[in-house]
């Protein structure tokens, strides 16, 4: 059996004959690593696994059926949301996020929760069993039907999931596990491809669910290749800093549901709590007075609407060049909005420091915030207070035109059961106008219309 030396970039997974500053694939600097790589002879017969191979015969598409899979819940309601309804047999997820976000916390949540009708076999390359066991004992879970087990030979962790023959395997995580056939360290990029595989070629078809944790970049990305992504059906997010108490939960890629739904969790010091109703948890603010710069907005996340509040400060500059800062938002979309309030409206933001910002932590990319980011500029620009039981959801265009968001019937529900009394909207059909009951709506064809209204 031959091996050559070739250099994998940890990021892409391309391979070059010799080392290079810069990977001529993705760009990322400093990322080929030498890696050892068993060459196969073309007479050598293929390896043999000691499992099923995942397989089946060829079918007309006429002929075959579709199989309904039934859902296995969580009963953690976000958790279950953002899978589209519950788990299927079979699936293989991953979930990634920073240190010390909650990704263990959670896992053993989702363990505790299956373990009451399944098997469950918790196997860390992390942590000790002492270690695991003690945050079992923090979040009150007794485990009796959960199995604990310390290794990183991914050749041990088959012959530990065959002798055990688990429902749902957790493996924590997939960095620290390293294939003995390779010479490569764990969390290469050919470390990480094969360990996968062996995953997907053991358990897809003895319908084990899987969860898979994977570490980040200091950039936020998944670290590992891309195509890990590619390999399994679910690949979980989140999307918010551990500091801050709330978690956000996105689905970037799922095969079982929808990859617009978000899950929010509450930390707690008894682990990750749903927050079930997210628009009472962000209508905890003060809306018992008007508020120079605030302005309520309804994002669609998924299915659901949720309350946001947007902040904005508008303050003289001390500075040659004003200072545009966006948190929560879109740094671009904010200065569109900014120019078409110079143009439209002749609003002095020259001169102007403009800050804005999404309370709560959150980041949300919906075209229905543009309306009440312009509104919180207005407000805080000209000094007029906006009042607490008003809501704007529009999309706002770079020539200042507003347009109708989607759902906007179920916007307007929402923030007539949250208590608003006025709705600041593009226009809207008359069935959608006439469930409106106890709230009035205000029509705007422009940002002028909105200037001259907030007066």
């Amino acid at each position: 059996m031959k091996f050559k030396t070739v250099f994998v970039c940890q990021k892409c997974g391309y391979e070059a004959p010799k080392w290079a500053g810069k990977c001529p694939d993705c760009g990322e600097w400093n990322s080929l690593v030498e890696e050892v790589k068993q060459q196969e002879s073309k007479k050598a017969p293929a390896r043999t696994r000691s499992f099923t191979d995942f397989s089946s015969e060829i079918v007309q598409l006429s002929a075959s059926k579709a199989v309904k899979e039934p859902r296995i819940e969580t009963h953690i309601s976000e958790f279950d949301r953002l899978l589209g309804g519950g788990l299927v047999k079979g699936q293989l997820s991953l979930l990634a996020g920073a240190p010390g976000i909650g990704k263990s916390t959670l896992m053993l949540q989702v363990a505790a929760e299956l373990s009451k009708n399944l098997k469950v076999l918790y196997i860390s390359g992390e942590e000790s069993i002492s270690q695991i066991s003690g945050r079992a004992a923090r979040l009150g879970v007794k485990g009796d039907n959960i199995f604990l087990h310390c290794e990183t030979d991914i050749q041990k962790i088959v012959e530990s999931v065959q002798n055990v023959n688990p429902d749902v395997l957790i493996l924590d995580s997939i960095q620290t596990v390293y294939h003995p056939e390779f010479t490569s360290s764990a969390g290469t990029v050919a470390q990480v491809r094969e360990c996968t595989g062996e995953l997907v070629r053991l358990c897809k078809p003895k319908g084990i669910i899987t969860f898979v944790l994977g570490h980040v970049t200091k950039d936020g990305e998944l670290a590992g290749p891309k195509i890990l992504e590619h390999m399994v059906d679910c690949v979980l997010y989140f999307d918010t800093e551990k500091d801050n108490v709330l978690r956000l939960l996105r689905p970037h890629k799922n095969r079982f549901g929808s990859t617009g739904e978000i899950g929010l969790f509450k930390m707690t010091g008894h682990g990750l709590e749903s927050v079930e109703n997210a628009s009472e948890y962000f209508a905890q603010t003060s809306r018992d007075r008007a508020l120079k710069g605030r302005a309520y907005s309804l994002a669609l996340e998924g299915s659901r609407p949720i309350l946001t509040e947007v902040q904005a400060l508008v303050s003289p500059t001390r500075y040659p060049f004003p200072r545009r800062v966006s948190t929560g938002v879109d740094l671009n979309r904010c200065l569109m909005l900014f120019a078409a309030l110079e143009k439209h409206t002749g609003l002095p933001l020259d001169n102007k420091d403009i800050f804005v910002s999404l309370a709560g932590g959150v980041k949300l990319k919906d075209p229905a915030l543009d309306l009440a980011v312009c509104a919180a500029v207005i407000s805080s620009c000209k000094e007029i207070p906006l009042a607490p039981d008003s809501v704007f959801m529009a999309e706002v265009g770079i020539l200042g035109q507003a347009a109708k968001v989607p759902l906007i019937d179920r916007r307007l529900e929402e923030a007539q059961r949250l208590g608003f009394k006025k709705a600041y909207s593009a226009a809207v059909t008359k069935p959608e106008k006439e469930k409106l009951s106890r709230m009035t709506l205000a029509e705007l064809a422009d940002l002028g219309e909105l200037t001259l209204k907030l007066r």
